[in-house]
C-alpha cells in the first residue's frame, strides 16, 4: 500500500505547446508539444514518485480523453486507482514561451452522477487503510454535492490519516471547516476564497473556520505558513526563467515529503519552495530534477527566515 493517497477530482489530459513567442491573435509556429496526464494530483503524484514517496492516484476518468489517460497512466510509476465515469474527461491546453508567463485554457471538466460520487468516495476510504496522508488535490467540479470534500476528509479523520488540501473557491473554505490538517494556496485563491482584503486577513478566515496550518505561495515574496499561532517564511529563489506551470503542485509534493519525515515546519517550507523551483526548470508539469531540487533546498535552508 502507498504511504501517500492522491486525489484528483478533475483530471485531464494535459497539452503543452512551447513556442518561440506567444502571439495572440496571430499564428504561431509550435516547437515543441507534450502530451500528458494532468490535473493537479496528477502532477503532485508525479513528484512525490520522484522524491521517493509511494502513491496511489484516485481520480475518475471517462470518455476518449479517459481511455488516452488510462492507457499513459499505465506506465506511471505510482499506483493508479480509476474510477470510470459516463462523461468526458476534460482537456487542457498550455501555451509556454521563454518571454512572459504561459498562457492556459482549461475545460471545466464533466459533471459526475450520485452513484459515481459514490463510487468515487469509496475508492478514497479502500485505498486509505494503510495511508498516512491524503492530498486532494485541485478542485472539484462545479455540480458536486456540497459537502462531498468535508465527506472525504471526515474518512481520512477516522482513519487516522492526515489531511493536505489544495483547492480554490468553496472548496476552500469546506476544506478548513471539514479541519483540513493543511491548506495550501496562492495569493489570489486565498483572498478570494475569504473575499478578504489581504493574504494575511485570508489565512486568519481559513484558521478560524478550523485548518490546522495555511501554506500561502506569494510568488517572488517567497512562500509562508502559519500555524500553531506561528508564522514561518522561506524567500524565493531570484532569477528563474522557465514554465511555472505545476510550479504549486511540486511545491505541495516538497510539503507532503517533508512532512513525512517528520521535518519542521520550516523545513518542509523550504522543501515545498525548492520543489516549486526545479518544477519551473522543466518543461511540463510534473516535473522535477532531483539535481536542482537538492541544491534548491539546501540553499533556501541556508537562507530561511522565520517570524
Amino acid at each position: 500500500m502507498a504511504d501517500v493517497v492522491i486525489v484528483t477530482p478533475n483530471p485531464a489530459l494535459d497539452v503543452t505547446y512551447h513556442v518561440p513567442v506567444n502571439r495572440p491573435g496571430e499564428t504561431n509556429r509550435v516547437a515543441e508539444v507534450h502530451h500528458r496526464p494532468g490535473g493537479k494530483g496528477l502532477n503532485v503524484a508525479q513528484v512525490l514518485d520522484t522524491l521517493n514517496v509511494s502513491t496511489v492516484s484516485v481520480l475518475p476518468l471517462g470518455g476518449r480523453n479517459g481511455v488516452v489517460l488510462t492507457e499513459q497512466l499505465e506506465s506511471f510509476s505510482g499506483g493508479v486507482h480509476p474510477v470510470i465515469i459516463r462523461g468526458q474527461t476534460r482537456s487542457t491546453v498550455t501555451v509556454a514561451d521563454q518571454v512572459g508567463h504561459p498562457t492556459v485554457y482549461n475545460e471545466t471538466g464533466p459533471d459526475l452522477g450520485a452513484d459515481e460520487w459514490l463510487a468515487l468516495r469509496a475508492a478514497i476510504r479502500a485505498e486509505l487503510s494503510d495511508a498516512r496522508v491524503l492530498v486532494i488535490a485541485g478542485s472539484l467540479p462545479g455540480a458536486a454535492p456540497h459537502g462531498e470534500l468535508c465527506a472525504w476528509i471526515g474518512d481520512a479523520r477516522q482513519a487516522g490519516v492526515e489531511v493536505v488540501v489544495d483547492c480554490s473557491g468553496r472548496w476552500m473554505i469546506e476544506a478548513a471547516k471539514a479541519g483540513a490538517d493543511v491548506l495550501k494556496a496562492n495569493a489570489d485563491e486565498i483572498r478570494d476564497a475569504t473575499n478578504a482584503d489581504t493574504v494575511e486577513d485570508g489565512v486568519q478566515v481559513l484558521l478560524r473556520r478550523g485548518a490546522g496550518c495555511v501554506v500561502a505561495s506569494l510568488g517572488s515574496e517567497g512562500i509562508f505558513a502559519y500555524e500553531g499561532g506561528h508564522a514561518y517564511h522561506v524567500t524565493a529563489i531570484p532569477g528563474l526563467r522557465g514554465n511555472p506551470t505545476g510550479a504549486g503542485d511540486a511545491a505541495t509534493a516538497g510539503l507532503v515529503a517533508a512532512r513525512l519525515q517528520g521535518a519542521p515546519p520550516i523545513t518542509a517550507l523550504a522543501w515545498a519552495s525548492a520543489a516549486g523551483a526545479a518544477a519551473v526548470l522543466r518543461p511540463v508539469a510534473g516535473e522535477v530534477d532531483l539535481v536542482d531540487f537538492s541544491r534548491f533546498s539546501s540553499q533556501l535552508l541556508a537562507e530561511r527566515a522565520t517570524s
